[in-house]
């Protein structure tokens, strides 16, 4: 089970049900193609914002003083042959906590437009890249690049969210 908590504190677009569902269903299968414990419950906590929110929380924990599109704040750790180091998780009863995102709607929506696709195929992704780094994926350097970019198709043609 995933316990799923969103909090929408931005107002500029309507956040509707139908986003919900694509952002849990993005969870729940990037956690079964990488293989998420069926045993272990987890928890991810989601902040719907707006670019000036992200902004905000971009320069209060990374120091870039600029709006982005998605952030991913991981609880776990993991080894550098990826896995889990055991003594990183943090439970809530007996939910395993992955982290948190954050998304821009805002920014959500603008590229949607400038990519030719759905906000609601933008949600499922960014949805699905952050979960990955929630999970110790990286893409600042090759090959995890390629590794992750792979994950990231894979779980988007599960999901049936094309470009």
């Amino acid at each position: 089970m995933i316990q799923f908590i969103i909090e929408n504190e931005q107002d500029k677009l309507e956040f509707t049900e139908e986003l919900s569902e694509i952002m849990q269903k993005a969870v729940a299968t990037t956690l079964q193609v990488v293989g998420g414990d069926e045993e272990t419950d987890f928890e991810v906590s989601v902040l719907i914002t707006d670019d000036e929110g992200i902004h905000q929380i971009n320069k209060e924990t990374r120091d870039i003083d600029s709006p982005t599109d998605v952030l991913s704040f991981p609880i776990l750790e993991f080894d550098e042959d990826g896995v889990m180091i055991e003594e990183s998780g943090d439970y809530d009863g007996d939910m395993l906590l992955l982290g948190d995102i954050v998304i821009s709607l805002e920014r959500a929506k603008a590229q949607a437009e400038e990519y030719g696709h759905t906000l609601q195929r933008e949600v499922g992704f960014l949805t699905v890249h952050s979960t990955l780094h929630l999970l110790g994926f990286d893409h600042m350097e090759e090959p995890y690049t390629s590794v992750m970019r792979g994950r990231e198709k894979e779980i988007m043609d599960i999901m049936d969210l094309h470009r």
